[in-house]
């Protein structure tokens, strides 16, 4: 019998105790078998799902019961307040945009491509032949296995021009996720204290790991095409900050794409004050327009410092990102992780190679960005046409997300919330900015599930609007 089997009799038994008084005998083994049809492995697979959640419980030799319901009891956690003391800081909120959804709702609000974006086949295959090699009884390297250091550092140095050095594989150190990625880059390059120069709006978990490690964050304005440098510099030059933390390419929320010539104005800045600049190319893989050409590529004196995840372009299972810096700056970067990680678990990093390396992991690729582009044309069009009282500045040239623009005075969270009584989850914009928001926004994601239901989702997001707010 398959897993839903179990599923399906582990389902049953939980109504049948719903409705039966605390320690009512469960039927045995044999009649359980005999009246669903299955196997005796499935259906003590399904008692067993009923055990694990306090629903039933075995008495050996005697047969199997409904547990009787605990009596609960006001617990006092009153000593930890004085244990703890005041908090040194205060953590953002975690984003709406990581909150689990129901299967019925249209889905606007996901931070990670739908099921159908990943290269399910190649992942399950890498997982089991990853399992069955060495990596899964010894310790890997702490930078990272060798052939993965290798492969990150290749990628830059294919997009690098003409006489600027490219960048080795030891300048690489793998990390498990590029929030960890984040929090160890502030922390040993910037420090507890110190400023450091964001892009307003920016990606929430660059905020929270800058609030983890005690950093101040210093905003610039970005919009649909990213930072004026004048500002930039002006920042730099009033606060003393040493870094500036960007993602040039499809910036989320944004979408925004810096070009050519801003990214080099930008580089001018960066050296001119002798920082670095923390590049963020989360959405390396997403390009749909425009393909990315990564600003670390073009640097060869260590300014920046580049961070690529494959966490949402492989599978959210396998978080293995990859940070490639030069000089004392990687080895600060690792010294630091060393200590707070060790290392990042080898089974993850051979599956994320293999994935990687396969032949058709290319053509993946390709079919995704034929896939995003449909996904954003369509949602594009619905909020064009469908939310005529919101403002969307640009379709972005890649990435996953619409920065959509809401009327003045709106306020975002209680849309938000009343979408989400009608079956439609968006995330409200505030999150991703560092400091005050500049308007109400909300951020909609077209990467997620049953892009047919985008219509609707509009429809519902504009009658939302139109209704008085309380």
């Amino acid at each position: 019998m398959s897993h839903s089997s179990s599923d399906r009799i582990a389902q049953a038994l939980r109504e049948w105790v719903a409705s039966a008084p605390a320690g009512t005998r469960l039927p045995s083994t044999r009649e359980l078998v005999a009246h669903h049809e299955a196997s005796p492995v499935t259906v003590q697979k399904a008692l067993r799902m009923l055990m694990g959640q306090g629903l039933i419980e075995s008495r050996p030799g005697v047969g199997t019961f409904v547990c009787t319901a605990p009596v609960a009891r006001p617990q006092d956690y009153g000593w930890q307040t004085a244990a703890l003391g005041s908090p040194q800081r205060s953590l953002p909120r975690p984003t709406a945009a990581l909150r689990a959804t129901a299967n019925d709702m249209i889905t606007l609000r996901s931070g990670y491509p739908d099921r159908d974006l990943l290269p399910e086949r190649l992942v399950r295959a890498a997982l089991t032949r990853s399992a069955r090699g060495t990596s899964a009884v010894t310790r890997p390297p702490v930078a990272g296995l060798p052939d993965l250091q290798a492969w990150f550092a290749s990628e830059l140095g294919q997009l690098t021009p003409p006489g600027v050095a490219a960048p080795a594989a030891g300048d690489a150190v793998i990390f498990p996720g590029s929030q960890s990625g984040l929090v160890t880059a502030f922390r040993a390059l910037v420090g507890a204290g110190e400023s450091l120069v964001i892009e307003s709006p920016s990606y929430w978990g660059a905020i929270l790991a800058a609030a983890e490690v005690g950093v101040r964050l210093v905003p610039v304005p970005s919009g649909s095409h990213g930072p004026d440098p004048e500002d930039l510099d002006r920042a730099l030059t009033q606060t003393g900050a040493r870094a500036f933390y960007a993602q040039p390419h499809f910036a989320n929320p944004t979408g925004a794409h810096w070009s050519p010539e801003l990214s080099e104005a930008v580089l001018d800045v960066v050296k001119r004050h002798g920082v670095f600049l923390i590049e963020d190319d989360w959405a390396h893989d997403f390009g749909i327009d425009e393909d990315v050409v990564p600003l670390a590529a073009r640097d060869e004196d260590g300014h920046v410092v580049y961070l690529r995840s494959l966490t949402k372009s492989v599978s959210p299972a396998i978080r293995v990102a990859g940070l490639v810096a030069r000089g004392p700056a990687r080895d600060r970067i690792l010294a630091d992780f060393q200590a707070q990680s060790m290392y990042v678990s080898g089974v993850l990093q051979a599956a994320a190679l293999d994935v990687v390396l396969q032949p058709s992991w290319r053509s993946h690729l390709r079919s995704v960005r034929s896939q995003l582009a449909s996904r954003r044309d369509l949602l594009v069009s619905a909020v064009r046409e469908l939310i005529p009282s919101a403002h969307l500045d640009a379709a972005p040239r890649g990435g996953l997300n619409l920065w959509l623009r809401l009327p003045d005075h709106t306020d975002p969270h209680q849309i938000s919330l009343a979408c989400e009584q009608r079956g439609v989850a968006v995330a409200a914009g505030d999150d991703w900015f560092p400091a005050e928001p500049v308007g109400p926004y909300l951020r909609l994601n077209y990467a997620g599930p049953n892009p047919g239901a985008f219509p609707e989702g509009a429809r519902i997001i504009e009658e939302c609007l139109q209704r008085p707010q309380g």
